[in-house]
């Protein structure tokens, strides 16, 4: 839920006139997170295969990374 309200953090960040690398990384790390870590819980709930719980802990730095860089994003600094 948090990195749903991290996401749309990212999004409107971008819309007000802040886009930058770090943002755009913010939010390719949150979707890649996303997508590896709910992703590999929920196949491995669904079909058991155990390998899938080794792609979870993937998805978590994917979220660290996420959370580092929109700090990084929402910080920005003074413009000239």
């Amino acid at each position: 839920m948090y990195h749903a309200l991290a996401l749309m953090a990212v999004g409107l960040l971008a819309l007000v006139g802040r886009p930058g690398a770090a943002l755009s990384a913010a939010g390719w790390a949150f979707l890649v997170g996303t997508l590896l870590f709910l992703g590999s819980l929920y196949g491995y709930g669904l079909t058991g295969q155990r390998w899938l719980g080794m792609i979870t802990p993937i998805g978590g730095v994917g979220f660290l990374i996420g959370w580092i860089a929109l700090a990084i994003g929402a910080g920005g600094g003074s413009r000239p």
